[in-house]
């Protein structure tokens, strides 16, 4: 079968040559995939992290430079570059949307206004300014192609077939691609809505009977907000009457998610490879702060009933509350697929993270290959992170995430066949930060523990003898009495879980490596080394106990 996804556990997985796959991936910056010379060095880079696979853009306007006339030349030799390096690729289509903007559309698409019209965010302007931040008094020209344009969307579903008929006839035998994300951050920036005449009117009329429906038939797993407005609206009437302080967020994706649909649609007609649609975060702020439309989580429901054919929606995550992000994209029982992050010092942690505790799909962080290198503030703003966050000035060890990356590389396989499971677990400093003592003693402080059938496993991050901030440690059972741990910068300590038992003691704590999928042992650990059992550098260890009375 082509790679697709299935519930394994009750957890969607993907699986590639039938087998699961996990995405130990990154995103190269938006201009290096334009030149396969140039992407040569950047292969080499991901090869060093230990990556299996890299998502790169398919943008329109380089498929399709003249209307009907496509140029595969540039995704072909992409994917020749990954089989060289037995790495895989998810491509980004860059169709209408980039960040919120039509960058990424062709000239003829651009320059015909009226064929292909424009998101008014004015009333009758095609450029205007909007806000850039609530404390920026500044406003940038903005403009993109409007989510109400017929010929767009049908202009951009033809072309996305066209690309996705070439992968088909290309690599559907060698399966590179393995999944496709539709348009980027897809959403309205500097209003709520558009405020065309056209809009205005969709917007007066009744909000058609089946999606008011569906949405007062799945409160249940809305947020708070839009629960509230949903069940304070009326059953029939105009936007504003079904859906009150939500309706202008609620047209806009709406409209936004079937846009994407069809484009997805279009596509999946000719080779149906997974696809998901990724979103900039709103961060608790006003819609138009944010690609209004985008899929954040509050407006899952809207993209459930409008975009069937999308498989999995995707946080683009450059602000400190990971964890939070993390938790609301699951809670649903949806994959997490994370296709950007930031290369900061958490960058290693939470890739160990989002595989142990969320048996993630993909983790992905942005412009890779700017790890180990800081952050400027043009860049932090440019990409939308909060530069607020203090990690963002500490850059990413290179070669920590190079060693993490090999590791789970090499033990994906284990992985993926635990994946919906208690058997896998993690916790990191970041997520799961000591509690202090009540006396305020370090040594007295509780650390976040991993509970298995037979056994637990505390953690012990930044304590008196680990001043680290940015440990990690994922720990997979293989039984009551055995485990394999990947970790850094913490201390371990193994309990029993088992009624009537209340010790345990080690066996066995064994260093090494995996190496095309077999192991291979170094030192055995006892004495001292296991006296304060800690790990320092990334690290993997075998580990076996037992429980006795």
């Amino acid at each position: 079968m082509i790679p697709h996804i299935e519930k394994k556990n009750g957890l969607p997985v993907l699986l590639v040559e039938d087998k699961p796959f996990i995405l130990l991936s990154g995103e190269v910056h938006n201009s290096d995939s334009s030149s396969p010379a140039y992407m040569e060095g950047i292969w080499d880079i991901a090869e060093k992290l230990g990556m299996n696979a890299l998502l790169l853009p398919a943008p329109w306007d380089l498929i399709e430079p003249e209307e009907g006339k496509f140029d595969f030349s540039l995704p072909q030799a992409l994917i020749d570059q990954a089989r060289e390096r037995n790495m895989r690729i998810v491509f980004l289509w860059f169709g209408s949307w980039k960040n919120a903007e039509c960058m990424y559309a062709p000239a003829w698409v651009k320059q015909d206004l009226g064929r292909f019209p424009r998101a008014q965010i004015e009333k009758g302007k095609n450029k205007a300014g909007r806000q850039v931040s609530p404390t920026i008094p500044v406003k940038m020209p903005y403009t993109t192609l409007s989510y109400l344009g017929e010929e767009t969307r049908k202009a951009d579903a033809k072309a996305f077939a066209a690309f996705m008929g070439f992968l088909k006839d290309y690599d559907e035998k060698r399966q590179t691609v393995v999944a496709v994300q539709v348009e980027n951050e897809t959403g309205l920036l500097g209003a709520a809505r558009e405020v065309s005449d056209e809009a205005d009117a969709l917007f007066a009329a009744p909000v058609p009977a089946e999606f008011a429906a569906y949405m007062r038939a799945h409160t249940d797993t809305m947020t708070d907000e839009i629960r509230a407005a949903v069940l304070s609206g009326k059953e029939e009437g105009s936007w504003s009457e079904v859906f009150g302080t939500a309706a202008d967020e609620l047209f806009s994706a709406y409209h936004v998610a079937r846009y994407v649909n069809a484009v997805a649609e279009a596509g999946k007609k000719v080779y149906p490879l997974p696809m998901s649609a990724n979103c900039w975060l709103d961060k608790g702020g006003a819609p138009g702060s944010y690609p209004t439309g985008g899929p954040v989580s509050k407006v899952h429901e809207v993209w459930d009933f409008c975009a069937p054919n999308i498989d999995v929606y995707c946080p683009d995550i450059y602000v400190p509350q990971f964890k939070a992000v993390c938790d609301e994209f699951t809670r649903r029982g949806g994959a997490l697929f994370i296709p950007e992050s930031a290369t900061h010092s958490y960058c290693a942690p939470r890739l160990v993270y989002t595989l142990g505790r969320h048996h993630a799909m993909c983790y992905s962080p942005f412009g890779f290959d700017d790890i180990g290198k800081p952050f400027t503030a043009v860049q932090g703003f440019l990409f939308g992170m909060d530069v607020s966050d203090p990690a963002l000035k500490t850059p990413q060890n290179f070669e920590e995430y190079g060693a993490f990356g090999h590791i789970l590389r090499e033990m994906m396989p284990m992985l993926a066949e635990s994946y919906g499971t208690k058997r896998l677990q993690a916790v990191s400093a970041e997520t799961d930060p000591v509690i202090p003592a009540p006396d305020g003693n370090p040594f007295g402080a509780i650390p976040p523990t991993m509970s298995f059938d037979g056994f637990r496993l505390s953690v012990r991050f930044q304590s008196p003898l680990n001043p680290r901030a940015d440990g990690a440690c994922l720990c997979l059972a293989v039984s009551d009495s055995e485990c394999w741990v990947v970790g850094s910068a913490c201390g371990l300590t193994f309990t029993s879980a088992v009624p009537g038992k209340p010790n345990l003691d080690l066996l066995q704590v064994e260093e090494g490596r995996f190496e095309n999928g077999a192991w291979i042992p170094g030192r055995r650990l006892n004495g001292d080394e296991t006296a304060s059992l800690s790990l320092e550098a990334p690290a993997v260890l075998h580990i076996k106990f037992f429980t006795y009375e």
